[in-house]
């Protein structure tokens, strides 16, 4: 019965989305609610202080994890804003959705933004890109997406160095794992990506499908090399950038006037991305800004560092394009707000609702009743966790703070390899983040609710199940296959 009740709010939010009929502000708030009962129904029998106290340790540490998120949403939103004035008042240059332009905005120039940044940002890029290839409405809130194809690595891997941390793992281990992973990924992202271009009208001739297949190949193959040979930091932001930089100069054969007109019509994210780079690589730099006037008010979340945060570069940056172009300030934050204000909410639902399901002991009873009820079997069911977590929360970080001690718990009880569980909830979970409430009010958001929350999840479901299936797949062989 308690089981029941703790899986309660989960299927209430996954019926409500799955429904159509409720956005993923109501489902939130509707799930939230239901914790709260739960969580109240599962902690009275040690009295009304009890539950007193679980309310009040974990809504504000809930509500400090979803600041750190709201924060890079409202900024990337304003970043947003400000390239698209910079690109009125300039006359943005647009080209043609052609196959291969199409790839390396989805497969490339998006996660790279991701990698460095992470927290959704590089689906902003990925919209702007794709409203300069002329795609617009579902289209491109649905090609977007592809921009959290390797969140793994997304915010320079702080997911991933979380999972780890918490498993037990070196940072450098766990993404030699989910690097492996992502390569059956890809092949069902690139069979999707295929019929998303076509419905999009820019079919995908066969020459060009295998000119797809070998660079996506030679992008994972580098993934997995960076994660081998270097921090885990930049084991994806590293290979994103080469290939971008080798796709530039074989495509566009630049000299030097078209070099100096692509740097400067892309001037907002070149100087975006060696801020971030410079703060998080440049070891000066870094121990300078990491520290400075940083908050930590709980042992187990990050600091809040407002100088090193992504954020701030977003909104500096971003005040600066628009000084530049002349634009006024006022109509940018006003847009903003407007924008932003859906997806910080259902940021911070989500958040609290998963930090009450960690401090109330729901999701570790849930895993103690699978493992009773199924034996080693249970570990089957680490992909589900894993992709609810990602779903749920809408970033690495969190979903993985959420369950990786859960499902390494599980996984040593019924004697199977951490590692490669470790390894499928990280990488399970950050993939499904591309399919999380938060991320989808982000992009609706953005193209100012033209398409509903229902709509894209009507086309944008089949994205979740090649990382379920590869998940799956994975923890079978841990349990079934023969040992070498």
């Amino acid at each position: 019965m308690t089981t029941t009740l703790a899986l309660l709010p989960l299927l209430l939010v996954l019926g409500l989305l799955a429904s159509g009929r409720t956005g993923a502000l109501m489902a939130g708030l509707a799930g939230l609610l239901a914790t709260f009962a739960v969580s109240a129904l599962l902690i009275w029998p040690q009295g009304p202080a009890a539950v007193a106290a679980l309310w009040q340790r974990e809504v504000p540490a809930g509500a400090w994890l979803a600041w750190q998120v709201i924060a890079i949403i409202a900024a990337g939103m304003f970043f947003h804003r400000c390239t698209l004035a910079r690109a009125a008042a300039a006359g943005a240059e647009t080209h043609p959705a052609t196959p291969r332009r199409l790839w390396s905005v989805c497969f490339l120039l998006a996660p790279f933004a991701e990698a460095v940044t992470g927290f959704g940002v590089g689906y902003i890029i990925a919209l702007a890109a794709l409203r300069r290839l002329g795609l617009g409405g579902l289209s491109a809130l649905l090609l977007g997406l592809y921009s959290q194809s390797l969140v793994p690595w997304g915010a320079l891997a702080t997911g991933t160095t979380v999972g780890a941390t918490l498993a037990g793992f070196t940072p450098n281990q766990l993404g030699l794992g989910s690097a492996l992973l992502q390569v059956p990924i890809h092949v069902f992202y690139l069979l999707l990506y295929w019929r998303f271009a076509r419905q999009a009208g820019v079919a995908v001739p066969t020459a060009q499908k295998i000119d797809d297949i070998a660079w996506t190949a030679l992008l994972l193959g580098l993934v997995w090399l960076a994660n081998r040979h270097t921090d885990v930091e930049i084991a994806g932001a590293a290979p994103l950038a080469v290939l971008l930089a080798l796709r530039f100069w074989r495509d566009e054969r630049p000299d030097l006037g078209h070099l100096k007109a692509a740097l400067h019509r892309n001037a907002p994210y070149v100087a975006l991305t060696i801020a971030l780079c410079a703060t998080r690589l440049v070891p000066p730099l870094r121990n300078l800004l990491k520290p400075l006037w940083a908050l930590k008010p709980y042992d187990n979340q990050p600091a809040f560092a407002p100088l090193y945060a992504p954020g701030f570069w977003l909104v500096s940056i971003g005040i600066v394009v628009l000084v530049t172009a002349r634009a006024p300030i006022g109509r940018a934050v006003a847009d903003t707000a407007r924008g932003a204000w859906r997806s910080c909410t259902v940021t911070l639902l989500f958040v609290v609702m998963a930090e009450l399901y960690v401090g109330s002991g729901m999701a570790q009873q849930i895993a103690e009743a699978m493992r009773a009820a199924a034996g080693r079997t249970a570990a089957l069911g680490v992909p589900l966790f894993a992709g609810v977590g990602g779903f749920l929360t809408g970033g690495g970080s969190a979903g993985n703070a959420m369950l990786m001690p859960m499902v390494t718990a599980l996984a040593k009880a019924v004697a199977v390899d951490t590692g490669w569980v470790a390894a499928v909830q990280n990488s399970v979970c950050t993939n499904l983040t591309m399919l999380s409430p938060i991320r989808v009010s982000m992009g609706v958001g953005l193209l100012a609710h033209a398409v509903s929350d229902s709509e894209l999840y009507r086309r944008a479901w089949p994205l979740a199940v090649p990382p379920l299936i590869v998940g799956v797949a994975a923890i079978a062989l841990l349990l079934y296959a023969p040992p070498l």
